[in-house]
């Protein structure tokens, strides 16, 4: 089951987006996408409400009797956790029955447990229905809603944000550019013997801060060289703990192109260097894609495995205190 987490309020105040107020259930629906960063697709989202650290969270709608506890859980667990008063739910679904009776499950659990539902609907891509309001015994009629041209929708696009149609339109941007792969492992093969571990950790750390604030992309060789200290822990600790929550947008970039650039065998750390930074900035789909990329290879991977733990907890950023530095790796 697929969970995804996302908070906006720990987004880096450096962010221009404006927040956005929902007022209708269309607001709520065309939110979603730009929330998460994808549309999803047979799937659970809950918004939740009245807690120190608000967060939104997506799951695989349960198509088994069997697997709903568990999509409860998913659901429930985070929220009270993090202390959530109310809620609201989204289904996306084209299955009503099906919807309405998952809807039920999550009902029962969170009035049992005091948090309110404040709505639920399930949309369709074209019309939205009522859940937590419906008729007992009748079939909700469908409201329209067209988020091409929604004022949310539109409003993104004028920020630049991009929001890609699917999760898998999402971790197809994490895939390998085979040119750029090639180039880069004819880089590897010619690199100089390296140096000791306080040395590629010093040089890493500085050439990470460099073109992450300049914005600029590592020439073969620098890639070829930072792929290769990775695999070194120290190295890695050093990169990884100069990360920000100020910064952690331009860390996304600047890791999904060296993610694409890696050869397979050393696309694991910056896959989940990749995830570390997009929990931080709040991109709680793309988080679990980078994750997902760096556990193809490195399944134990210990860094990923923390990123996972914090997306499937509803971590805020805000626990995240860096930057820091290690100190000199032995």
């Amino acid at each position: 089951m697929t969970h995804t987490s996302s908070t906006p309020p720990d987004r880096p105040a450096s962010s221009d987006a404006e927040p956005l107020v929902a007022r209708s259930p269309e607001d709520v629906i065309a939110a979603v996408p730009l929330v998460l960063g994808f549309t999803p697709e047979q799937s659970v989202v809950m918004l939740t409400f009245g807690a120190e650290h608000t967060f939104h969270a997506r799951v695989d709608l349960a198509e088994d009797d069997a697997d709903v506890p568990d999509l409860v859980a998913a659901l429930l667990g985070p929220a009270l956790v993090h202390g959530v008063r109310r809620v609201v739910f989204v289904f996306f679904a084209g299955d009503h029955d099906l919807a309405r009776e998952v809807f039920a499950s999550l009902e029962d659990a969170f009035e049992f447990d005091g948090i309110e539902i404040v709505d639920a609907f399930r949309a369709d891509g074209r019309h939205w229905f009522p859940l937590a309001h419906e008729l007992t015994g009748q079939r909700p009629l469908g409201r329209p809603y067209d988020l091409a041209s929604h004022r949310f929708t539109a409003a993104s696009v004028l920020q630049g944000q991009v929001t890609q149609q699917t999760r898998g339109e999402l971790a197809a941007g994490l895939d390998p550019q085979p040119t750029q792969v090639r180039a880069t492992s004819r880089a590897l093969a010619d690199l100089a013997p390296a140096q000791p571990s306080r040395v590629e950790a010093a040089w890493a750390a500085e050439l990470v801060e460099e073109h992450v604030a300049t914005g600029t992309p590592l020439d073969v060789g620098q890639a070829a060289r930072l792929l290769r200290a990775l695999r070194q822990l120290p190295v890695r600790d050093e990169v990884w703990s100069g990360t920000s929550r100020v910064t952690a947008r331009d860390h996304v970039r600047f890791w999904t192109d060296l993610v694409r650039r890696a050869p397979e065998e050393f696309v694991a750390t910056p896959a989940a260097l990749l995830g570390f930074t997009a929990w931080l900035a709040g991109q709680g789909a793309l988080a679990w894609c980078a994750v997902d990329r760096c556990r193809a290879v490195a399944p134990e991977h210990g860094l990923a495995r923390l990123v996972a733990d914090a997306l499937v907890h509803a971590a805020p950023p805000a626990l995240w205190e860096g930057p820091f530095r290690t100190g000199e790796p032995a």
